[in-house]
């Protein structure tokens, strides 16, 4: 049995210091798993308000989701946690001056808020199809993709 002392400045401490040092170990947990969060976020970096919808593949099949309100300069996450997919779709749209950020991949879309499982048949189901941008994630648990003042432009980082 390997009996270890106590580190001779917590022996020479006073009880207070011995407090924190105990605080500062049980909190640490809490600041790591805060700094190790993994998400899908999208920044705003334009002047207007941008609307946001998501495609990925999900266990049950295609889903897309939708609208996030993203203000000029901000940033918002659209998926918490670790990523699942290796791919993820962004549509985006410029509220003020109507540009807008796409790709060639068609999914479904809904004029309010929605979540709508499947990608086919958008017309036929009462959704609009729109083209969504292609991100390869490279199976990076977190992913960043910031929107310019150029609509169509696009810059991602993981």
């Amino acid at each position: 049995m390997l009996i270890q002392a106590a580190p001779s400045f917590l022996t020479r401490s006073g009880p207070l210091v011995r407090l924190a040092l105990f605080a500062l170990a049980a909190f640490m947990p809490f600041f790591i798993a805060d700094a190790a969060r993994a998400d899908f976020r999208v920044c705003n970096g334009t002047q207007n308000l941008v609307g946001v919808a998501i495609g990925y593949r999900a266990k049950d099949g295609w889903m897309t989701e939708g609208w996030w309100q993203v203000p000029a300069t901000t940033c918002a996450t659209l998926i918490e946690g670790e990523l699942q997919s290796r791919y993820y779709y962004l549509y985006a749209e410029d509220a003020a001056r109507g540009g807008r950020w796409t790709g060639d991949v068609q999914m479904c879309v809904a004029e309010n808020e929605f979540k709508i499982s499947g990608v086919q048949d958008c017309y036929a189901r009462g959704y609009q199809k729109m083209g969504f941008k292609e991100y390869d994630t490279g199976r990076q648990g977190s992913w960043m993709v910031q929107l310019s003042d150029t609509p169509g432009t696009q810059e991602s980082q993981n």
